[in-house]
């Protein structure tokens, strides 16, 4: 993966395929771009797919106490730029929409294209807060092994395919328990996305697991029924990772999406 440095941080990203129209993809949390591996083979095919990993998470340095949407969004901004794209689809899982939304409010001449992914909305509870900044400290204290242990059967669906938890315990232990943390910290931070909903005016695909149990089939409706034209996909057999855990289903569905884009 290449390295750009922007404001002191090395951002590792792929850049990958030829094609006329661009394609993001932010990805969850706590893992990193690799997560991404089986869309970017099927789209990179026929888009220039752009792939970032966020501070502290797979190969990129940790830039702050908080990796805030802010953040990141800035450094997506300043990513495109070092590669003169001017309009981009862009795809959120999980903390990536939360980037996606911050992403829209800075910049929504940007987008040619927007797809939500197990995400939602809404900001934390103060007690959501409190328990980020709990798991936050337990990940510099205690390590990656023990945020897998916590994170990976939240994020599959309740009887997981054995080779995919293994495969994101892996994705999980390539980053760091400093940008564990600082994801943590800046999540909590995040603000409300519900009034950005009514101004998103790009194309739009919400999708779903259909047992997803951190962001629900009811946060997906919630997104789809605020944005003006959004279509809502589920995905059957699928938990909180959709892309992972029924990656066909998935691929099929944020690719026939991308391939309609207008240029």
């Amino acid at each position: 993966m290449p390295t750009v440095t922007l404001d002191g941080t090395d951002l590792h990203y792929l850049d990958a395929g030829k094609g006329p129209s661009a394609v993001l993809l932010l990805h969850a949390f706590p893992l990193h771009g690799g997560m991404w591996a089986q869309q970017v083979a099927a789209l990179s095919a026929r888009h220039r797919v752009i792939v970032p990993d966020y501070p502290g998470l797979g190969q990129s340095t940790p830039a702050s106490a908080a990796t805030t949407m802010d953040l990141v969004a800035g450094q997506v901004r300043a990513l495109l730029g070092h590669l003169r794209v001017e309009r981009v689809a862009v795809a959120g899982l999980s903390m990536g929409g939360y980037v996606a939304f911050e992403l829209w409010r800075q910049a929504p001449g940007l987008f040619r294209g927007l797809a939500l992914c197990d995400t939602k909305a809404g900001a934390d509870t103060a007690e959501g807060a409190a328990g980020r900044e709990t798991f936050a400290r337990n990940a510099i204290d205690h390590g990656l092994g023990w945020v897998a242990d916590q994170m990976v059967p939240k994020l599959l669906k309740p009887s997981p395919d054995p080779a995919v938890m293994k495969a994101v315990r892996h994705l999980v232990g390539e980053g760091t328990p400093a940008g564990v943390a600082a994801a943590q910290r800046g999540m909590a931070r995040r603000p409300d996305s519900t009034p950005t909903l009514a101004t998103i005016t790009c194309p739009t695909l919400v999708v779903v697991g259909e047992e997803d149990g951190l962001t629900p089939p009811a946060e997906a409706e919630k997104i789809a029924a605020g944005v003006r034209g959004a279509r809502l996909a589920r995905i059957a057999g699928a938990g909180h990772l959709a892309n992972l855990e029924s990656p066909a289903a998935f691929t099929a569905a944020l690719g026939e999406f991308v391939d309609g884009l207008p240029a």
